[in-house]
């Protein structure tokens, strides 16, 4: 048995047949692409017909595999090359977007195809997000008309939701900023949106993905100036954007502004050299008074760790605001800016519940530092208060109100011509009756 030659192990096994409903389906648009140019091309220029047909197919064609090439000939025809050229071995068809009428109707009336087919088969939203960055970035490699088409459609589908703002990030690529296809395309594009809805909306769109600081980037970097983009869209009759755009820059400069005197007041610069800097920047900026007052008032309650208990927090806001009193004081030297600061005062205490009850003692305080005058105050209380909390504030400040209307004259101008000091026992006066 031992000399017997042993015999080697053998592999065995059974061999499974991939069942044909499990092999993976190889990417094929062809069939695809003919079956849908054959409905086009029986609907022609009908959109109602070719609405319809969109939807009736989609039960039938692979519309989540193929949805790139659907969109390459809604819009172009047929399927798309990289740049923008037309494949030459695919179907095509006359009947499309790049092939129909320039003229708004017709735009809002392909809006309405695509609205309908993407709000039908929700799984296409993304993909058409996609085809129109593609698009965007294939502007090169389409005729001018194609271009101008392309935009009013994309600006009336921006207008009605059916698109993100982020598409906008690919007029950014520098081969069409540097041919200057981005800014002629976006003043098509802004237009068409504009008109369907108005420049507040266009704002809070692009605001809400974070492109309502980056429109200036449409032009290359020897022209990225603010001058250069006002001109270039005043020019192509969209002021409106133009002055979005002024606004938004006036804004990032205010936001910088706050955050260095931030830094100088928690640094312990002296008061002196913050006003001095300061007062450059409103010449240097063409920063109105009534704007820093704003931003001082905003920086120095911005230093405080506030507590959330009222009795507390007044003690700590009259502490800041009187120990702040001369860089407040330094900026409102025109009866608007005191009006200004006496609004931002309300606007804060309603915002901060924990100061509600802290407004009136703060006015005073205002108004003992000779930082806002009785004009201000009266003026305030009968006719420029804000809405926000106007119940609470007025009722907080109806007794001092009514010293003051009622204060005899000869008080008053004591008051007035009184030193700092003296007005500080004069408000331990009025305290005293009320």
């Amino acid at each position: 048995m031992s000399n017997q030659k042993q015999q080697k192990p053998t592999l065995t096994g059974q061999r499974f047949k991939t069942r044909k409903r499990d092999e993976k389906e190889r990417f094929d648009p062809t069939q695809f692409q003919e079956s849908v140019v054959q409905g086009l091309n029986q609907t022609g220029t009908d959109l109602e017909a070719v609405a319809k047909f969109l939807d009736f197919s989609g039960a039938k064609l692979d519309y989540r595999r193929y949805a790139e090439t659907l969109f390459d000939i809604l819009v172009a025809g047929g399927m798309l090359a990289p740049g923008g050229a037309l494949s030459d071995d695919m179907t095509r068809t006359n009947f499309c977007l790049f092939t129909a009428p320039e003229d708004v109707k017709t735009m809002r009336a392909y809006a309405q195809v695509f609205n309908k087919l993407i709000r039908r088969y929700k799984y296409l939203e993304k993909g058409f997000e996609e085809e129109i960055k593609k698009l965007l970035l294939f502007l090169n490699g389409f005729s001018e008309s194609e271009r101008n088409k392309l935009a009013m459609l994309t600006g009336i589908l921006l207008a009605n939701g059916n698109l993100s703002a982020s598409i906008l990030s690919s007029l950014f690529n520098d081969n069409l900023v540097k041919e200057g296809l981005s800014p002629a395309f976006a003043v098509k594009l802004f237009k068409s949106w504009i008109s369907e809805r108005d420049i507040n909306s266009v704002a809070a769109s692009l605001r809400k993905v974070g492109m309502d600081n980056r429109l200036i980037e449409l032009f290359p970097l020897n022209k990225r100036s603010y001058d250069h983009f006002s001109k270039y869209f005043t020019d192509a009759g969209l002021k409106e954007l133009s002055d979005f755009a002024r606004n938004q820059q006036s804004l990032g400069a205010r936001k910088e502004l706050q955050k260095e005197l931030q830094e100088q007041m928690s640094q312990g610069v002296s008061f002196k050299e913050i006003i001095a800097y300061g007062k450059e920047e409103i010449k240097k900026s063409s920063i109105s008074e009534q704007m820093m007052i704003g931003i001082v008032w905003t920086s120095v309650m911005s230093l405080v760790e506030w507590n959330k208990k009222e009795e507390l927090v007044t003690e700590q806001a009259i502490k800041q605001l009187k120990q702040h009193s001369p860089l407040l004081k330094a900026f409102t030297t025109q009866d608007l800016s005191e009006l200004t600061l006496l609004l931002r005062v309300q606007d804060y205490c309603y915002d901060n519940i924990h100061f509600m009850k802290a407004f009136q003692k703060i006015v005073l305080l205002l108004y003992k530092v000779e930082v806002v005058s009785e004009e201000a105050i009266l003026k305030w209380y009968t006719e420029a208060h804000l809405a926000k909390g106007k119940s609470v504030f007025l009722e907080q400040m109806k007794k001092f109100v009514e010293w003051l209307k009622n204060a005899e004259e000869v008080f008053r101008i004591v008051w007035k011509n009184s030193m700092s000091s003296d007005r500080q026992a004069l408000c331990s006066c009025y305290l005293m009756h009320c």
